[in-house]
């Protein structure tokens, strides 16, 4: 793809608020597992998108119905998919579960590597004195190099503040197990031999948070891992899910566009080789955003990113 122009489509999304548990407020405050949205005060340009995959790891969203829009039909990788651009197109979060969870979606034209910020991620994070949850997305970006039209050449991740650290795991996976009863945890094991559960969490009571269409009893989803920075604060009681400094969806870092929004932006001039080398792209056609932290945090659950809009950045966002 090489239409540089493409075509704007303004999405009809505003400010809402559904909430998806019931945690006390105190509890609640430290993870935005809601649909609130806190809009920047001048909408910036949107996209649509087209959904290419939507394969999240298990997670309290997962299956539900009908906080997070699951309809009980998606039960093919096509199905799933079709929801995640419902939702998409509707401004409305999709969960991408535990880690290694994501989604690939594409503009319908190629991006070019502007050497500023390319493009933005749409989260539902917040960081402030009353609470904190950031569930750090890792971007990666693809571009249609044997122009089929289909996100599947060479993945490159986009660089952030964690990359090259002592903490941060290359080439992690993890295995989820399908519960045989349903109400039952989902079981994991990873890559470093440790095993685990994603446990349920009262006010998400569907069957299974196993995504049902996929058919296996088990599948193992990979990618980078990041060092959570998950906490029990022991004065208040409350879970913190700190921000990461830049370079993740779903995290208030320095890369926040807009004025009180919560959109990241990213760089396709950031994106690098499996080496650490960088990748020097042109143009990409294709972002895929992976849950990038592996943490249970205690009664409100998984760590899971969460997406809502996909945007193409202007020269404002580069001042």
């Amino acid at each position: 793809m090489k239409n540089y122009l493409g075509t704007t489509k303004t999405l009809f999304g505003v400010a809402i608020r559904h909430t998806a548990c019931a945690v006390p407020f105190l509890l609640a405050a430290a993870c935005n597992k809601d649909e609130t949205i806190v809009r920047p005060t001048v909408d910036p340009p949107t996209y649509s998108v087209i959904v290419y995959e939507y394969r999240p790891a298990p997670g309290q969203f997962i299956n539900e119905q009908p906080v997070a829009g699951f309809t009980g039909a998606e039960t093919t990788a096509e199905a799933a998919a079709a929801y995640a651009q419902r939702r998409l197109d509707g401004h409305k979060l999709v969960s991408l579960g535990a880690f290694g969870g994501y989604i690939v979606v594409g503009f319908g034209q190629s991006v070019p590597n502007s050497g500023g910020y390319d493009f933005a991620v749409e989260g539902n994070a917040f960081d402030s004195a009353s609470g904190s949850s950031n569930e750090p997305g890792i971007v990666w970006v693809m571009p249609d190099s044997n122009g089929n039209g289909l996100p599947d050449d060479t993945w490159y991740e986009l660089q952030g503040s964690e990359t090259g650290h002592p903490e941060t795991v290359q080439n992690y996976s993890v295995t989820y197990t399908r519960p045989t009863v349903a109400g039952e945890p989902v079981t994991w094991r990873d890559s470093d031999g440790q095993s685990g559960t994603i446990e349920r969490v009262a006010d998400h009571k569907q069957d299974s948070y196993y995504p049902a269409w996929i058919s296996d009893d088990s599948y193992t989803l990979s990618g980078t891992r990041l060092a959570s920075k998950s906490i029990r604060n022991h004065t208040t009681g409350l879970w913190e899910n700190r921000p990461f400094a830049w370079g993740y969806a779903d995290n208030k870092g320095s890369d926040i566009l807009g004025d009180g929004g919560q959109r990241v932006g990213f760089k396709i001039a950031n994106a690098v080789r499996a080496d650490g080398s960088p990748a020097e792209l042109e143009a990409i056609d294709f972002v895929k955003v992976q849950t990038g932290v592996h943490q249970q945090c205690g009664p409100l659950g998984e760590l899971s990113t969460e997406v809502l809009g996909f945007y193409l950045c202007s020269a404002a966002d580069n001042q």
